[in-house]
């Protein structure tokens, strides 16, 4: 389906750890979205300079609303956190590829990271309806940054909180714990999907290839037009031909098979890139 522009109406803005969390009012988004698909809101207003919209991972729907996270740290972001109730925002979505289901039978662990857990909320929600288990590794740099420990504790066979401050849960990085605690149930898993921090997914996507386990990131990168316009969030990845491509996270993404970001160049274009400077005159 294609996305939908829309003016939504605000219906609930209230906080959500150290985030915000909004509810849209938008039907047609909210019924055609799912699990790892975003929307794209403009900011600022109608006469405002903030001319790039802000892309926030779908968190929850119900029949008519669209909910979202949002993280306030700059300009537009702070614009749109300060909107009362009743305020009506440019909506486009849902906007990328979603989460794929597993190729087989079988359990999944979901490994999510400070308010990117909130794009895995309705991915479990998905495998529990296909019966099946699920690990979910929640971490965050302390406890105020920890988003969906609650809904995941409703829908997951398990749930584990790592903080790096110790504030909560065990001490440490959420993905020591698919060597740690969550070690067997990495295991036995048929998938892996993670959502949060760069640095975080490509961790992930280290210890499912040392597992031999097929795993799916979605990506966090800086998205301004959401439509594959703007070029703003290409990243290296090895195609399904065995090049490897600056793709479009918004188009291409934002899920990709783990495997297949080269993590260490995110940020570059690798010499040996389909169109990489060759470097000669």
């Amino acid at each position: 389906m294609k996305p939908l522009q829309r003016v939504c109406r605000i219906t609930a803005s209230d906080g959500l750890a150290r985030y915000t969390r909004l509810r849209l009012e938008a039907p047609q988004i909210a019924t055609a979205a799912r699990p790892g698909q975003f929307v794209a809101i403009a900011v600022g207003g109608p006469t405002s300079s903030l001319l790039l919209r802000r892309a926030f991972a779908v968190y929850r729907t119900d029949a008519t609303t669209v909910e979202v996270v949002v993280a306030a740290q700059g300009p537009g972001t702070q614009w749109l956190v300060r909107q009362p109730t009743g305020t009506e925002v440019d909506v486009i979505g849902p906007l990328g590829r979603p989460f794929p289901d597993p190729d087989q039978d079988g359990p999944v662990v979901v490994v999510g990271g400070g308010y990117g857990t909130a794009g895995l909320v309705r991915l479990v929600e998905r495998m529990r309806t296909q019966g099946r288990g699920v690990t979910a590794l929640v971490g965050a740099g302390s406890a105020d940054r920890l988003v969906g420990v609650a809904d995941l504790e409703g829908l997951a066979a398990q749930v584990i909180v790592a903080t790096d401050d110790g504030s909560a849960g065990t001490p440490g990085r959420v993905t020591d714990l698919m060597s740690g605690s969550a070690a067997a149930a990495v295991a036995e898993a048929v998938a892996v999907y993670a959502c949060g921090p760069m640095p975080m997914l490509a961790a992930t996507a280290k210890a499912a290839a040392t597992a031999d386990v097929p795993a799916w990131c979605s990506v966090e990168e800086a998205m301004a037009c959401g439509i594959g316009v703007c070029m703003t969030c290409v990243l290296p990845v090895v195609d399904t031909d065995g090049a490897t491509r600056m793709l479009r996270s918004c188009v291409a993404g934002p899920t990709f098979p783990a495997g297949a970001v080269r993590w260490d160049e995110v940020g570059t274009v690798p010499s040996d890139c389909v169109g990489a400077p060759s470097g000669r005159q």
